[in-house]
């Protein structure tokens, strides 16, 4: 899947990536970065799966 950044607060080391097809917003953790930093309107490619709360973005590179 691919999106944008919409929002991510590094201190908090979380934020959310619209999805580029559906327009949702899904839930992104610094954990699922591989060490990167996003930033607002950054273009990724990720993988969903399944959270503790639901649906988050997973193995994701900025492209």
């Amino acid at each position: 899947m691919t999106g944008t950044v919409k929002f991510f607060n590094a201190s908090k080391g979380y934020g959310f990536i619209t999805n580029d097809e559906t327009g949702q917003d899904i839930f992104v953790h610094v954990t699922s970065l591989n060490g990167e930093t996003l930033n607002e309107g950054d273009k990724v490619e990720y993988v969903e799966e399944e959270g503790k709360k639901g649906t988050v973005a997973g193995q994701v590179q900025i492209l």
